[in-house]
C-alpha cells in the first residue's frame, strides 16, 4: 500500500494551492531566467559571494545536459531527479505521491549547471512519513548539493541562502530571478509554514538559494 497525501483535520496534505504558488510568475520569468546573453557567465563571477567564506562561482557547464540525480550529504539525501511540467491548474506538477523520495525538475526551465536558475521540489511529507525534502529548512549556507547529470558530469552547488516566502506575500521575482546574473543557480523548494485546514495548504514554501561552485565527472557513469 503506498503513502497518500496527509488529509483530514487531524492531517495535512500537500495540495495543488500549495503548489500553484510554485509556478507563479515562471512565464513572466521564464526567457529571463533560461536565456542566458553569450559571455554573460563571466561578467557575473566577481559579485558571486554573498558571504564570509563562500566560494567563487564556476561558469556555467556547456551542453544540454538533464539532472538525473540530487545529493544533498548534510540531509542525507540521494534521490532521483524526475522531469515534470505543469499541471491543468497551470502549477509545477509535483512528483508522485507514490514517490516521497524523488525530486521533480522543472523541464521548462534551466538545466542545473547551465547559466539561470534551475529548480528542483519535492513533498515534505505525507501521510504517514516524511519526504525528501522534510529536512530542507535546516540546510545552512556553505552546504553542498550536488547534481548528478545524464552526460556523467556532476555539477557541485554551494547553499547561499535559505528564506521561507509566504503564499500571501511570494514574489516571484525574487525566488524566481537570478541572484548573480549569468551564474548556474540552483532552486530547492517545498513546503513550509504551518498547515492551513481550512484551506488545505501550507501558509509558504522553504526556498534553498545555491549557486555553481565546481564540476567533475563521475568517470564510471551515473
Amino acid at each position: 500500500m503506498t503513502d497518500e497525501p496527509k488529509t483530514g483535520a487531524g492531517g495535512r496534505m500537500l495540495t495543488v494551492a500549495a503548489w500553484t504558488v510554485l509556478v507563479l510568475g515562471l512565464w513572466l520569468w521564464g526567457r529571463e531566467i533560461t536565456d542566458v546573453p553569450e559571455g554573460a557567465a563571466r561578467a557575473g563571477r566577481p559579485g558571486a559571494m554573498t558571504a564570509v567564506g563562500l566560494p567563487d562561482s564556476y561558469d556555467p557547464l556547456p551542453g544540454a545536459a538533464r539532472p538525473v540525480r540530487v545529493e544533498m550529504p548534510s540531509l542525507g539525501i540521494r534521490a532521483p531527479v524526475i522531469p515534470r511540467g505543469l499541471d491543468r491548474q497551470g502549477a509545477v506538477d509535483p512528483p508522485p505521491y507514490d514517490q516521497p523520495g524523488t525530486v521533480g525538475w522543472w523541464v521548462d526551465g534551466t538545466r542545473p549547471g547551465a547559466g539561470g536558475p534551475g529548480l528542483l521540489v519535492g513533498h515534505v511529507d505525507t501521510r504517514s512519513k516524511p519526504a525528501v525534502f522534510y529536512g530542507l529548512s535546516s540546510v545552512q549556507p556553505g552546504d553542498e548539493v550536488r547534481v548528478v547529470r545524464d552526460d556523467g558530469t556532476v555539477a557541485e552547488f554551494t547553499v547561499e541562502a535559505v528564506e521561507v516566502h509566504e503564499r500571501k506575500s511570494f514574489d516571484p521575482h525574487k525566488v524566481y530571478g537570478p541572484r548573480v546574473p549569468g551564474r548556474a543557480e540552483l532552486r530547492l523548494v517545498t513546503c513550509g509554514g504551518t498547515y492551513d485546514k481550512a484551506a488545505k495548504a501550507y501558509t509558504a514554501n522553504v526556498v534553498v538559494s545555491a549557486y555553481l561552485t565546481g564540476a567533475r565527472n563521475l568517470g564510471g557513469g551515473s
